[in-house]
């Protein structure tokens, strides 16, 4: 074989020891068992008239509404962003870098209370959103969309920096020299050659929008109809129906699967 095939990776011959082997299986059934009783609880007879009544598929249908909406978000102000960390060197890229990403491991509650102090209708700016265009974020369906979108856009950027680093910058360099301005090159060069990667993060952004909670009930609140997306619908309807809590988390659990299956090439190795 070539240089340019591809090299599996070496695995160990004969059994693993049992120090490794018993705690590595206590770990995957850690993981596996509370999905499995999840499916075994499932009410499965019941399971289409739960997915199908006016409460729950109203917090279907928000929750799938404000998660496009959150992604489209992401997406125009999160690739242009990406581009910048990965292509332009400037003071501080670093520390850029590091508040892009800090939504990731912040708590979400923390970032529904950021996202009330900042956009709030007495927040740093969110008083001039009130004054100057009577927009009130908070506590509407524009405010969850925002919430999604704020913990949902690191994923994006980082899969689409990763995917530009990746990426010969010489492209686009060379449709510079023959004229093409900047953001040409970008629009006709680079953004092909990225859209594998934009497509990866943009599905991951979604995933995580339509599971957001904290920064949801924190910064848009709980309002059936209007702000009740279906991690919200999931935490209520456990309290009172717990069939349908648990309907609502199959159809979660179902899109996380979705997600992982059509995203495994861009970590896993063939096995």
């Amino acid at each position: 074989m070539t240089s340019t095939h591809h090299r599996r990776a070496p695995r160990l011959r004969g059994g693993a020891p049992l120090p490794l082997l018993a705690p590595a299986l206590l770990g995957l059934a850690f993981l596996v068992l509370p999905l499995l009783a999840l499916l075994i609880r499932a009410p499965w007879r019941s399971l289409p008239d739960l997915l199908t009544s006016p409460e729950v598929w109203q917090a279907l249908r928000l929750s799938l509404v404000c998660a496009t909406a959150a992604t489209a978000v992401a997406l125009v102000i999160g690739v242009p962003l990406a581009w910048l960390l990965a292509r332009v060197e400037f003071p501080g890229r670093g520390l850029v870098r590091a508040l892009v990403t800090l939504p990731l491991v912040l708590p979400p509650v923390v970032g529904g209370v950021a996202l009330l102090m900042a956009l709030g209708r007495n927040g740093v700016a969110g008083r001039w959103l009130d004054d100057w265009f009577g927009l009130t974020l908070p506590f509407t369906t524009t405010g969850v969309v925002v919430a999604e979108a704020f913990v949902a856009m690191p994923f994006l950027v980082i899969s689409v920096e990763g995917t530009l680093r990746a990426a010969d910058p010489r492209y686009e360099e060379a449709a510079t020299t023959l004229g093409a301005s900047r953001f040409t090159a970008f629009r006709r060069v680079t953004l092909p050659l990225i859209a594998p990667g934009i497509a990866a993060g943009a599905v991951l952004a979604w995933a995580r929008a339509l599971g957001e909670f904290g920064a949801t009930i924190t910064f848009a609140g709980n309002f059936p109809g209007r702000t009740q997306t279906m991690p919200l619908a999931v935490y209520l309807a456990l309290q009172s129906d717990p069939e349908a809590a648990i309907a609502l988390s199959l159809v979660l659990l179902a899109v996380s699967v979705a997600v992982l299956a059509g995203l495994r090439d861009r970590w896993m190795t063939a096995s």
